[in-house]
């Protein structure tokens, strides 16, 4: 007799949103949602810490990838057996690659500038590639590791 192996069970959620602020709120409302759903509790470290890369990652899109008339797609996928949640948002502006402010920017009002530094101290890992689909654009994602449900 020889031992099988469980299936791997992975979750996803995908949806295309509005290139705009509300397009990015509903995207960010419904990434909290699911992972809630999929047993990452609201309220818990890893849900608030998934919920802000994705916030920001979507922010980002409609912030600096938008083209007007082009949604903005997201991909959430989570591991359980891994224990990883991996966020990839999509936006059809190609030339506009994401990068890591050299200096940070100062203490007191700004209107951005600190999003990838928090993608960067959040996650474990994220970088940026050509859209999986085709087409014009990137996509940039971030993995989360994310304790293992038992």
């Amino acid at each position: 007799m020889t031992a099988t192996q469980p299936p791997v069970t992975a979750h996803h959620f995908s949806m295309r949103f509005s290139s705009t602020p509300r397009g990015a709120r509903l995207a960010r409302r419904l990434c909290e949602h699911r992972l809630d759903t999929w047993g990452i509790p609201y309220g818990s470290d890893a849900h608030d810490v998934v919920t802000l890369v994705a916030a920001e990652l979507c922010a980002n899109a409609v912030r600096h990838g938008r083209v007007a008339g082009r949604d903005f797609h997201v991909l959430l996928t989570f591991a359980p057996a891994v224990g990883t949640v991996r966020i990839e948002v999509s936006d059809t502006r190609g030339e506009r690659l994401p990068h890591i402010p050299s200096v940070a920017p100062q203490d007191g009002p700004a209107d951005g500038g600190r999003g990838l530094l928090l993608v960067e101290a959040l996650a474990d890992r994220w970088g940026c590639s050509p859209r999986a689909e085709g087409g014009p654009g990137k996509t940039v994602w971030a993995e989360c590791a994310v304790p293992r449900l038992t």
